[in-house]
């Protein structure tokens, strides 16, 4: 059998470019715990990503499409908790142009996320391999001129990812890396395999304020 070398194939993803765009929130997924490092502490956290699918167009009038002309889709990992200094905490106040109540910090349902709007900031950063890649900075209000003129029409029906009660139908869909991702952490290794059930979200209003 010949060993034979080659240059391998080119990814096709197409990341989304830098700039502010229109966005909908599509996709919520519990990650479980992970672990991470930072200044040299290591941490376990539980982490859920959030995703959205991009609409409008770059800089140079290309709509903002993949190759197989469905939306780009970007997402952002957050530390499960609403604490006083965390990045979710302080996304969803932008994104909500709200503070949290002191009821809400009781116990906010990220499910509500699902549907809803709003403006992504997107740049680019280095990855630990050197390579740039695009990150959400900021998420902000559609401001009301935009959706005077009207909202564009959603691709993506939206669903939740819980390990507690996984839809493996939904997870089937997921990349290698984020199934690993998900199979990695101690929650998914521990589960019953007895406690499988299917299931997505219920459709929600999209003008309902979360």
């Amino acid at each position: 059998m010949s060993l034979i070398a080659t240059a391998g194939s080119e990814s096709t993803f197409k990341p989304v470019p830098e700039g502010t765009h229109l966005a909908r929130c599509y996709r919520i997924v519990d990650l479980g715990t992970q672990e991470s490092t930072y200044l040299g502490q290591v941490k376990h956290q539980r982490k859920v990503m959030i995703q959205f699918e991009v609409h409008g167009d770059d800089e140079n009038g290309f709509a903002l499409i993949t190759r197989a002309g469905e939306p780009m889709s970007i997402s952002k990992n957050y530390t499960l908790s609403i604490g006083e200094k965390s990045r979710l905490r302080q996304d969803l106040a932008s994104w909500r142009g709200k503070a949290f109540t002191p009821e809400e910090l009781k116990g906010f349902e990220l499910k509500n996320l699902l549907g809803v709007w709003g403006m992504i900031s997107v740049i680019k950063t280095p990855g630990p391999d050197g390579k740039e890649y695009s990150n959400i900075n900021a998420i902000t209000p559609v401001p009301a001129v935009v959706k005077k003129s009207g909202m564009p029409q959603y691709f993506n029906d939206p669903k939740i990812f819980s390990i507690d009660s996984p839809d493996m139908e939904l997870f089937a869909t997921f990349s290698d890396y984020l199934r690993a991702k998900i199979e990695g952490s101690p929650e998914w290794k521990s589960r019953s395999a007895s406690a499988y059930t299917g299931g997505g979200v219920e459709e929600l209003d999209e003008d309902i304020p979360f």
